[in-house]
Protein backbone atom coordinates (compact mmCIF):
# COMPACT_ATOMS: atom_id res chain seq x y z
CA UNK A 1 0.00 0.00 0.00
CA UNK A 2 2.89 2.33 0.73
CA UNK A 3 4.08 1.90 -2.87
CA UNK A 4 0.82 3.29 -4.24
CA UNK A 5 0.92 6.24 -1.86
CA UNK A 6 4.47 7.04 -2.95
CA UNK A 7 3.51 6.62 -6.60
CA UNK A 8 0.57 9.00 -6.20
CA UNK A 9 2.84 11.50 -4.45
CA UNK A 10 5.26 11.29 -7.37
CA UNK A 11 2.45 11.91 -9.85
CA UNK A 12 1.23 14.92 -7.88
CA UNK A 13 4.64 16.52 -7.35
CA UNK A 14 6.01 15.96 -10.86
CA UNK A 15 2.68 16.47 -12.71
CA UNK A 16 3.20 13.30 -14.71
CA UNK A 17 -0.39 12.14 -14.78
CA UNK A 18 0.12 10.83 -18.32
CA UNK A 19 2.12 7.95 -16.82
CA UNK A 20 -0.85 6.64 -14.83
CA UNK A 21 -2.73 5.03 -17.77
CA UNK A 22 0.50 3.50 -19.05
CA UNK A 23 1.29 1.94 -15.68
CA UNK A 24 -2.28 0.68 -15.30
CA UNK A 25 -2.27 -0.95 -18.76
CA UNK A 26 1.10 -2.59 -18.16
CA UNK A 27 -0.05 -3.86 -14.76
CA UNK A 28 -3.25 -5.23 -16.27
CA UNK A 29 -1.32 -7.03 -19.03
CA UNK A 30 1.08 -8.48 -16.48
CA UNK A 31 -1.80 -9.77 -14.35
CA UNK A 32 -3.46 -11.35 -17.38
CA UNK A 33 -0.23 -13.10 -18.35
CA UNK A 34 0.43 -14.17 -14.77
CA UNK A 35 -3.00 -15.60 -14.01
CA UNK A 36 -4.13 -16.36 -17.54
CA UNK A 37 -2.26 -19.63 -17.89
CA UNK A 38 -4.12 -21.32 -15.05
CA UNK A 39 -7.62 -20.11 -15.88
CA UNK A 40 -10.02 -19.97 -18.79
CA UNK A 41 -8.53 -16.67 -19.99
CA UNK A 42 -5.90 -18.33 -22.16
CA UNK A 43 -7.82 -18.05 -25.47
CA UNK A 44 -8.34 -14.33 -24.86
CA UNK A 45 -4.66 -13.67 -24.23
CA UNK A 46 -3.78 -14.78 -27.74
CA UNK A 47 -6.34 -12.45 -29.24
CA UNK A 48 -4.76 -9.48 -27.43
CA UNK A 49 -1.38 -10.05 -28.99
Amino acid sequence: MRFFIDLWGYFKSRRKFWLAPLILILTFCALILLFGGATGLTPFIYSLF
